[in-house]
């Protein structure tokens, strides 16, 4: 069975990226690295930005939903959700490519954090609403809107995947500090 071109096309642009930066890469050095013309990724993309959003979706996709299954299909208590939310959180902060962009590029990621969602923060929205929703049914969570609550929750962490960085020193671990993020969102949903 072939390969879907976009999914070859999508690589060739994390390649790209990893090696020089998206400001760096430009549509036509992905249709190199994809061996194809031009044309062909120009007609699936426009432009860079994108490209960049559904690669991120792409290469996010997998690593959001070993985390994400595990918090939606466990007990909706508190310390579950809260234990998939810090996982998520170690998961982006370890992916080579977002690494890539916070150290080269993260302009990028202003948008996401100033004007809009992303499809990745809506997904995670969604699952979480779904299993804030559980739990209030259960009587495990504090009752309230699911979708406010579960993005109250995805505000606190983007924080944690962003900065978590410039809290750390040698008196302050990234674990302990992922622990007090635990902590706070069992916190925040406890009833």
């Amino acid at each position: 069975m072939d390969q879907d071109p976009e999914a070859v096309y999508l690589a060739a642009a994390r390649e790209s990226i990893l090696a020089v930066g998206w400001r760096r890469t430009t549509l036509t050095d992905i249709a190199r690295r994809a061996g194809v013309s031009r044309m062909t990724i120009y007609r699936r993309w426009d432009d860079m930005q994108t490209l960049l959003a559904d690669l991120l979706v792409r290469e996010w996709d997998s690593a959001l939903s070993d985390a994400l299954t595990a918090t939606a299909s466990g007990s909706p208590t508190p310390a579950a959700l809260s234990a998939g939310v810090v996982e998520t959180v170690r998961l982006l902060r370890e992916d080579e490519l977002f690494a890539r962009i916070v150290d080269v590029d993260p302009e990028l990621l202003l948008p996401y954090l100033l004007r809009r969602r992303g499809r990745n923060q809506d997904r995670v929205v969604e699952v979480l609403a779904t299993a804030v929703r559980a739990g209030q049914a259960e009587g495990l969570l504090r009752q309230g809107d699911a979708v406010t609550l579960a993005r109250s929750v995805v505000l606190a962490a983007q924080g944690y995947v962003l900065s978590l960085t410039t809290m750390t020193d040698p008196d302050v671990s990234e674990d302990a500090l992922l622990r007090e993020l635990a902590h706070l969102i069992e916190g925040h949903l406890t009833p």
